[in-house]
């Protein structure tokens, strides 16, 4: 099959697939696994804590690989504020940005006039429609059965999807509950022009930051096995469910508010799990997709079994 849609034209990759932004595991060593293996590799700005720290993590990635990648920035942090480290990516001229969470409008406003490529996560087709009113180049859109924060609505990626392709003209990416080369050509098959798997490139060996705790949960639980917290403050997400997340969700019944969650959720919380493997205090963000994954290759053969699968199944159509 050629591999060219509308998403691969566009950045400028050899195959529609993009990783997530992963907070606290996305940095060079993954990002320049996922280009190298022709897909778009994305480093988590905020998950960084100086701008020079984010800047030297650019020219990690662009050590090791001549792709093009992606920076990605949670911009819906507690108020934290982002726009010192856009100014990084602006100046260091990276090929893509990726916003998710809060309003993207000001770094449109800083990025106005720059030659960088413009991507929004969203939850919903109206969240679609003003993306692209505000310029963006892409939506990657996210459906319920997603890892991390998701949207309100609680709708699944197979009426999510098409919903956005019909209401807006610009590429849209399919996101939530995709693992393999089924999911790549379902999402296809949906009006998507390619895919963004976040829990699914946690279970490599080249993401080198996941504790093997994290990374075995994944391949041993299920679908069931997933939870969403923080409902109660209008921020759903989905984790892995575990005492911890338990724990999250009994606070969440009881008071329902930040001040009482805060603690509970922060990145210090996460970092437990996902660094130290602490399955009692902390949690790791995980996606339905779980239910799929059987093992933890490297980038390079996760990427080379979707594309064989995807050419696979179309060869069997003709």
């Amino acid at each position: 099959m050629k591999w060219e849609t509308k998403i691969t034209e566009l950045l400028g990759i050899q195959y529609p697939i993009i990783q997530g932004g992963l907070a606290y595991l996305a940095y060079s060593d993954l990002a320049a696994a996922v280009s190298n293996a022709g897909g778009l590799g994305q480093i988590t700005a905020m998950s960084l804590q100086t701008p020079e720290e984010l800047r030297e993590e650019i020219h990690k990635v662009r050590l090791k690989t001549d792709k093009p990648f992606g920076v990605n920035y949670a911009i819906g942090q507690h108020g934290r504020k982002y726009e010192h480290m856009l100014q990084v990516a602006i100046d260091e001229n990276v090929p893509v940005i990726t916003m998710t969470g809060g309003n993207p409008s000001p770094i449109f406003d800083m990025l106005k006039g720059v030659d960088i490529k413009k991507l929004v996560l969203v939850a919903a087709k109206r969240q679609a429609e003003k993306a692209e009113e505000l310029g963006a180049d892409a939506v990657m859109v996210a459906g319920q059965e997603g890892g991390g924060h998701l949207g309100r609505s609680d709708t699944g990626t197979f009426v999510l999807i098409p919903q956005v392709v019909d209401a807006v003209s610009i590429p849209v990416i399919a996101s939530g509950g995709i693992g393999d080369g089924r999911g790549l050509l379902a999402a296809l098959a949906l009006g998507a022009e390619g895919i963004e798997m976040g829990t699914r490139f946690i279970a490599t060996k080249d993401c080198i930051h996941a504790h093997e705790h994290y990374k075995n949960r994944l391949v041993e639980g299920t679908e069931n096995d997933t939870v969403v917290i923080k409902r109660s403050i209008g921020a759903p997400a989905r984790a892995i469910a575990n005492d911890f997340t338990n724990k999250i969700l009994e606070l969440e019944k009881e008071f329902g508010d930040y001040e009482h969650l805060r603690d509970f959720i922060s990145g210090e919380a996460n970092k437990r799990y996902i660094y130290d493997g602490n399955d009692q205090e902390g949690f790791g963000w995980a996606g339905q997709v779980m239910g799929l994954i059987k093992d933890v290759p490297t980038v390079a053969e996760l990427i080379e079994r979707i594309i064989e699968e995807a050419e696979s199944i179309r060869e069997n159509w003709v």
